[in-house]
């Protein structure tokens, strides 16, 4: 049997407000494609097909054309939910989709409940393990103690006794969504800490031929038979070095036969650039990355005026500015002395943050915008007292 392991796709995510919607798509046609060219029997997607609960109508639509083309494909499909997707809305209508060879697991009572697909060697037990809450199972699973590794602990003794009660030569395979120890996460990952722990030991897959894990964004390798394949595009800066795929997975007639990586479509790729701004714009050995999105980290003090405007002249997919350290040669007094003015304090910040004063027009503009703010000669006047505006001074 051939498995095709995938996760984390995200649908309706977005990448520093730019749509990824149209890159998710061609992910699923390449995926359509590799199951075609390697033969693959079964797609598993360990968890977070969408980004959200409540995604968008065009992620919902992205997610029923995937399904219903994977469907129609050689292969048949296994899903769990992640913790990013509701696994009442993903869950909708699984029954029927089970007819369909589409095989969405997402609710809890259901572990420890395979679901049994064959080749020329035998039944290989598929166990789809949905994103488990610790708090929602404490009580109902008598975890003992709230952490995902109990409630993990506790759903593979439901797999084992169901992989127990198989005729002997029974293969298994295992979805989970979580975060398994030795593995690195990236900062695009939701926290799914409880009580400050949230690693879950290697051990507590040990005995299953494949474990096909999600929630981490990229590819690991824990052991053989047990890996992350990661989420398909990039979702985080911090991915800008992660290669993006899926594993595809050989069972034979003993278990894990090997594992190769397939990379998937790079859309537009993601660098990471630091220098001064004219360093920057002039250094000709950053031509190739003009066309990719951009974090960019300036090391100029003073900080200079309209950089995002030049940057985007040369890298017109700058995404994101930063500087490589906060400028301290004009630090902003705790509490300001009594009596200064908001002026004054205004430009202190600005001193502080770009390192530099600010400029007569910055200055007269800064005082016209504190005024409006601080001065309406419009305020009714207090019945019997004295105006709102004095009141309101009075008060400070």
């Amino acid at each position: 049997m051939r498995i095709l392991h995938t996760s984390d796709w995200h649908l309706g995510r977005s990448f520093h407000r730019e749509d990824l919607l149209g890159h998710q798509a061609a992910f699923v046609d390449h995926l359509l494609d590799v199951v075609e060219q390697e033969d693959v029997d079964v797609v598993v997607v360990s968890g977070d097909v969408y980004d959200r609960a409540l995604p968008h109508v065009d992620a919902v639509a992205l997610a029923d054309e995937a399904f219903a083309r994977l469907a129609a494909s050689r292969a048949r499909v296994v899903v769990s939910s992640g913790n990013h997707d509701s696994a009442q809305r993903l869950g909708f209508g699984s029954r029927l989709m089970d007819a369909a060879g589409v095989f969405v697991r997402t609710d809890a009572a259901t572990v420890g409940s395979a679901v049994v697909l064959g080749d020329r060697h035998g039944d290989v037990a598929i166990h789809a393990i949905p994103y488990l809450d610790p708090s929602a199972l404490l009580e109902p699973w008598r975890l003992g103690r709230r952490s995902h590794e109990a409630a993990l602990v506790e759903a593979m003794k439901r797999v084992r006794r169901d992989l127990a009660a198989r005729p002997a030569g029974t293969r298994s395979v295992v979805l989970a969504h979580a975060f398994v120890a030795g593995a690195t996460p990236s900062e695009s990952e939701r926290d799914i800490s409880v009580g400050g722990v949230s690693r879950v030991a290697t051990s507590v897959f040990d005995g299953i031929d494949y474990t096909a894990l999600g929630h981490l964004h990229g590819p690991h390798v824990l052991t053989d038979s047990l890996r992350y394949s990661g989420s398909p595009l990039a979702y985080s800066f911090s991915e800008a070095d992660q290669v993006k795929g899926s594993w595809l997975v050989d069972l034979d007639a003993t278990g894990f036969a090997g594992a190769r990586w397939v990379d998937a479509p790079v859309p537009r790729r993601l660098s990471r650039i630091a220098g001064s701004l004219a360093e920057l714009l002039a250094d000709p050995s950053l031509t190739d990355r003009e066309h990719d999105w951009v974090q960019v980290t300036l090391t100029d003090v003073p900080r200079p005026a309209r950089a995002m405007e030049q940057l985007r002249r040369r890298f017109p997919h700058t995404l994101v500015l930063q500087f490589a350290a906060p400028v301290t040669e004009h630090p902003v007094p705790a509490r300001p002395a009594s009596g200064t003015s908001d002026h004054t304090i205004a430009l202190d910040f600005v001193r502080h943050v770009r390192g530099a004063a600010a400029t007569q027009g910055e200055s007269a503009l800064l005082r016209e915008a504190i005024d409006a703010c601080c001065h309406d000669p419009d305020r009714d006047v207090l019945v019997g007292g004295p105006s709102r505006a004095a009141a309101d001074g009075d008060a400070r």
